[in-house]
């Protein structure tokens, strides 16, 4: 992190995730909205979406920032290299980016927002912002977001390590396609936020905007997305250094 100056990481954190969830909300928004081209196209659809996401954002961001795009994995470098005076402007820098993102969303969905107006299609529009568990147990939600995180950032800090793939620049690319198969394989049980920044930020988006009948923003279960990731992220650096 020392190595990029304060206005490049500012600048390439806060673009970087702003295209994370302008491609990650935006395919929950194709795929949950009613009047959309690609309404109910499934599951699949949404974890390749993420996937895209990362790519887009994290080679936007690389160049200035390294492309974090994520506290989760902002502070599991952060353990595993000990270097913290820069943490708080990446988070922050995230934050921001992830609320634009959000916002983004809604415009470029607007028409289908807007239908909420009409009670004959109205629905909450949370999940297309932030994550919600199909269970809701907190102990559990946490355990899956710990768990899901763990498969995150231990091995992005593996391939951190691996020569060839930062010869070759590929570690975005794995890195997009380790994101995919998190979605599809630990995805199920909380919607895997694994990023808090990618919940927390559109959630405060989805509590501001206008959007008819859209339903709560589910403040009492979002320290779950927050906490876990972070946790995680601790874990897995932790795991890193004592095994590699």
């Amino acid at each position: 992190m020392s190595q990029f100056s304060n206005t490049d990481i500012f600048a390439g954190e806060v673009i970087g995730t702003a295209i994370l969830i302008l491609f990650g909300a935006g395919v929950c928004a194709a795929v949950n909205l009613r009047f959309s081209k690609a309404a109910a196209s499934g599951w699949v659809v949404i974890a390749f979406g993420w996937g895209f996401g990362v790519l887009a954002g994290a080679y936007t961001a690389l160049p200035l920032s390294g492309g974090h795009i994520n506290p989760a994995v902002t502070v599991g470098l952060a353990v595993e290299s000990g270097e913290w005076s820069k943490v708080p402007l990446y988070i922050g820098s995230q934050m921001l980016g992830a609320m634009i993102g959000a916002v983004l969303v809604w415009v470029a969905y607007y028409a289908q927002f807007a239908a909420n107006a009409d009670p004959e299609f109205a629905q909450g529009t949370l999940g297309n912002f932030s994550t919600i568990p199909e269970v809701r147990n907190p102990a559990a939600n946490l355990a899956t977001e710990i768990v899901a995180t763990i498969a995150l950032v231990l091995p992005i800090l593996a391939f951190g390590a691996t020569t060839a793939l930062a010869r070759t620049g590929s570690q975005v690319l794995i890195v997009s396609l380790l994101v995919v198969g998190i979605g599809l394989s630990l995805g199920g049980p909380t919607g895997y936020a694994i990023n808090p920044a990618r919940d927390l930020g559109p959630r405060i988006a989805h509590a501001l905007l206008p959007i008819p009948n859209k339903g709560g923003s589910d403040w009492g279960y979002s320290w779950v997305p927050v906490a876990g990731p972070l946790v995680g992220a601790v874990i897995a650096a932790g795991i890193f250094k004592l095994a590699f």
